[in-house]
């Protein structure tokens, strides 16, 4: 007898989970958040899940409750005696702070890892991680879904000539080249430094691009300012047009009106984030497809690598 899934999605990520429950062909499961005067959470299940391969879908963008909100889930689910828990983070928070950079500051992206193991998770299922040694972070299995699998196809629907890739900082190129190699195009790279966090020094462009359509590849978005002002730069340089893709639109701050204001023809971004304004230039693309599929792959033991492009 096959093992049951259940999907379950926490109200960060509840109206992504809804799709990928769909695309996966079954309701999303029936799950209760109860929120106390003091605004302390209380996850319960409204449905058996003993014995059942559970999947439980929350990103963990901010507030830092929705961290712990899929921490209380997990640990529900465990409780209630699930065969397996997997946490399905399509994005990770706490990414960006992987190493120690500087002296006396803490490590975010490995203390959500221990947390997320501490409370019996089985397995982590995540999109395009900041960096994808984080990987080495957990002692579990982890399935590293790679973006630019929905979003190649959205490019190549443009049907743009004279193509080129950039990465906004030298740390993304890696990511660039990924889509240049698909496409079979070049790549330059915007050679930024900071001052602080989220403000920027300089910047310049490494590379020709002039008459070219270009296409800046990035992870995340997050107060918009590196990415409005690399767009400025490369038309400055003679680019015929600039967009960008970029899987977490976390935008912060200033980040709606910089974009509205910008020299990018358009900013596309997946749902691992829900869009919290409307805005123009923003196209947003849907993950669901990609990690119902990965979910299927994972209870049928069947290869998660052949979803990557």
């Amino acid at each position: 007898m096959a093992q049951q899934v259940k999907i379950f999605a926490g109200n960060a990520s509840h109206e992504l989970g809804e799709k990928i429950a769909e695309a996966f062909g079954q309701p999303l499961g029936d799950l209760s958040i109860q929120r106390f005067a003091d605004t302390e959470l209380g996850p319960s299940f409204n449905e058996s899940i003993r014995g059942c391969a559970v999947f439980l879908i929350q990103s963990t963008n901010p507030p830092a409750e929705n961290l712990m909100e899929l921490m209380l889930m997990v640990d529900a689910a465990k409780r209630a005696s699930a065969a397996s828990v997997t946490v399905v983070m399509p994005y990770y928070g706490y990414a960006r702070q992987d190493r120690k950079d500087k002296p006396r500051v803490s490590i975010g992206a490995k203390v959500v890892a221990d947390f997320v193991q501490s409370v019996g998770t089985d397995r982590l299922m995540t999109c395009d991680l900041h960096a994808g040694q984080i990987q080495g972070f957990f002692d579990i299995p982890v399935d590293h879904l790679d973006g630019a699998t929905v979003m190649a196809p959205y490019i190549q629907s443009l049907g743009l000539n004279d193509l080129i890739f950039a990465s906004p900082d030298v740390g993304g190129v890696v990511r660039a080249r990924a889509f240049a190699k698909k496409f079979g195009a070049e790549i330059v790279v915007c050679d930024k430094t900071r001052l602080r966090a989220n403000e920027i020094a300089s910047m310049q462009v490494i590379g020709d691009v002039t008459g070219m359509n270009v296409v800046l590849v990035d992870d995340i978005v997050d107060t918009a300012g590196t990415i409005c002002k690399a767009a400025e730069l490369l038309m400055e340089r003679g680019a015929k047009s600039v967009r960008a893709v970029i899987t977490h639109g976390v935008l912060s701050g200033p980040a709606h009106e910089r974009i509205r204001n910008s020299m990018l023809e358009e900013l596309v971004i997946t749902d691992t984030i829900p869009l919290q304004q409307e805005n123009p230039k923003i196209r947003v693309i849907t993950l669901a497809p990609l990690f119902a599929q990965a979910i299927r792959n994972v209870v049928t033991h069947e290869s998660i690598s052949s979803l990557f492009i």
